[in-house]
């Protein structure tokens, strides 16, 4: 019965809760969903140089690196600092807000709307409202982020089938 009573107590979605970590899921399983579609493949909280650590980064064909940082609340969104540090780690980067999220901020200069792209999502898919111009990495620079993002996804990918094996890496 305890089970039960928990179960309706939390939230389920944004809907329930639009700033509820359960939201900022809900965000990043819907653009994740997204950019599989536009083939790219993505994971999720990968840290940067620098200390920073994106909410998603993905990766094309041709090997462009995308960024997208999840904001479920205004407050949130408006202290952020930390964002452009970003830029220097992806070709693209983009926002990613739940549906009804106001959208009027991200045309501030502040947040660099010539540069920037926004995505509204849900759980089950999102769709972008802007496109994020493409600026191209330095390609030393391309290279480092590349193989931090392939050496995280391999980690991660091995601890899935040996949870144990994170101790072994240095």
């Amino acid at each position: 019965m305890f089970y039960a009573r928990l179960m309706l107590a939390t939230p389920a979605s944004c809907l329930d809760a639009p700033g509820s970590p359960l939201c900022a899921a809900d965000v990043c399983r819907g653009v994740t969903r997204m950019l599989f579609r536009h083939d790219l493949h993505a994971i999720a909280e990968v840290p940067l140089n620098g200390g920073r650590r994106a909410d998603l980064m993905a990766v094309d064909a041709r090997g462009r690196l995308v960024i997208v940082e999840i904001k479920v609340s205004r407050v949130d969104l408006l202290g952020d600092a930390k964002w452009p540090d970003y830029l220097a780690h992806c070709d693209r980067y983009f926002w990613a807000v739940p549906a009804g999220f106001d959208l009027q901020p991200f045309d501030a200069p502040a947040f660099l709307p010539a540069r920037t792209g926004v995505i509204v999502a849900d759980r089950y898919d999102a769709e972008i409202v802007r496109e994020a111009a493409e600026v191209p990495l330095a390609a030393h620079v391309r290279k480092r982020c590349t193989l931090a993002f392939a050496r995280r996804a391999a980690r991660r990918v091995a601890a899935l089938s040996d949870p144990d094996a994170d101790g072994l890496i240095r």
